[in-house]
């Protein structure tokens, strides 16, 4: 069965279900929908991957079981295992399509068993069995999710498109989103995912965990992905929140998962660290109401110590694994010199500006460079700092994002230049997508003009 849709609906998004002139639908039924997919559809397909041994068929029986569900769950109300449901009903469409491709050959046999006439009624599992005959344990080693990723982040696909795909099948996210992360057009993103998913299909993938000896060399994709899955977590690029912890605490477990699987690797400790240290901040990065609450005025006594100490931990892990520290350990030493830190003013900037240089030449990109010229600015002053943005700057390094303007905004100001700093704040409001960081921009507009 060839899939005819962009993955899995973004997790704001409203799963696919009958035209206008298919059975009514209830609100009730699309919110419940809406739910189980937000934070359950990387389970779901990971499972029918498992089950069905084909990564291409597990997406698209999966969105028939949403389409199905809208309508029965509008007429017969939410069931009390939504998830098992939704098993339920994809198996069953996959048991068709199994079907058509080849009634009773060796396959079918092997994965569905005999099924008598009249077993598979909406309650039932194919086979005639229940749902809970899909084994469904979240917290294995070999965790479906993270087969799922592994899966999709295949050599057989370039790299690019093993980041796209993974981000959309597994975590949900809008091909606009995954555009946004990676600053390429949506069309292009969409283009990926679609050969991906061919190429996928074309070249027979299993899906499941790879061998110990072809883990490695997936691994850098597979941690990419993980990367950004949290950074658009932690820093919704779009939208009302601040935060999407759903999205943060899914690649947080998964990268335990990981770390666990790949002890002796240093990158998996890396990215553990920089997760958990991170996420340590969340408590005290909200308001209230859910405004964003900037770094100098944190409640600091909010931080999650412990997550802090499991983060340092895993730091220390990746330090001694032998090989020095990559790119997502450099990024977690960064993170560790917030968190041990009393306060802004007592923050060791110049270990993270030498930090930043390091990371700059492991991983270049204009995003570190500018983060290093903001620990510069807290080192040594604005005015050095300006530098580096300006150059950024005059290269056009990062065309349409609001992170430059803002940074340049807020260096002005501390320069006195207001009317400079007024006008790089606006833009920077005006490209900005979060509505809670742009909010934070505006204020700081409206104090200057207030002066």
């Amino acid at each position: 069965m060839p899939s005819t849709h962009d993955g899995p609906p973004p997790a704001d998004a409203e799963p696919a279900g009958p035209g206008p002139e298919g059975p009514p639908v209830t609100e009730s039924a699309r919110r419940a929908v809406a739910a189980v997919w937000r934070i359950e559809s990387a389970r779901v397909v990971g499972a029918l991957a498992r089950w069905g041994g084909d990564f291409a068929l597990a997406e698209d029986v999966a969105q028939e079981a949403l389409a199905e569900a809208l309508v029965a769950w509008s007429r017969d109300g939410v069931p009390a295992e939504p998830v098992g449901w939704l098993l339920t009903a994809a198996r069953r469409r996959a048991i068709d399509a199994f079907r058509r491709r080849a009634a009773l050959d060796r396959r079918y046999a092997l994965l569905a068993g005999p099924l008598a006439e009249g077993e598979a009624h909406a309650g039932a599992a194919p086979g005639g069995g229940r749902a809970d005959d899909l084994p469904w344990d979240p917290d294995r080693i070999d965790d479906d999710v993270l087969a799922l990723v592994f899966t999709a982040c295949h050599p057989v696909l370039a790299p690019e498109a093993r980041v796209a795909l993974t981000l959309r099948v597994v975590s949900g996210l809008s091909s606009e989103e995954i555009a946004r992360a990676f600053l390429v057009p949506v069309p292009t993103v969409q283009a990926r995912i679609t050969r991906a998913r061919k190429t996928i299909a074309a070249a027979r993938v299993p899906f499941g965990l790879p061998p110990a000896e072809q883990r490695r060399e997936r691994l850098g994709a597979v941690l990419s992905v993980l990367y950004v899955v949290f950074t658009e977590g932690s820093t919704a690029t779009a939208g009302e929140d601040l935060l999407r912890p759903d999205l943060a605490y899914e690649a947080l477990r998964l990268a335990r998962t990981l770390a666990a699987l790949l002890p002796g690797e240093g990158e998996p400790q890396g990215l553990l660290a920089l997760f958990e240290l991170t996420a340590a901040r969340f408590p005290a990065r909200t308001g209230p109401d859910g405004e964003a609450v900037l770094l100098e005025d944190q409640d600091r006594t909010r931080w999650d110590r412990p997550a802090i100490r499991r983060g340092l931990a895993a730091l220390g892990r990746a330090a001694t694994a032998g090989r020095g520290l990559g790119p997502y350990g450099l990024q977690a030493s960064i993170a560790a010199c917030h968190a041990v830190a009393p306060s802004v003013a007592e923050t060791d900037w110049e270990r993270i500006v030498l930090l930043y240089e390091a990371l700059g030449r492991v991983a270049p990109s204009p995003v570190v460079e500018l983060n290093r010229a903001v620990a510069l600015a807290m080192a040594s002053g604005p005015a050095e700092a300006l530098a580096v943005v300006d150059e950024l700057l005059a290269a056009d390094r990062l065309p349409g994002s609001h992170l430059l303007p803002g940074v340049r905004g807020e260096l002005l100001t501390r320069l006195g230049r207001t009317a400079e700093a007024r006008t790089e704040l606006e833009l920077a409001a005006r490209l900005c997508r979060n509505a809670r960081e742009r909010a934070v921009l505006l204020r700081k507009v409206a104090a200057l003009e207030a002066n």
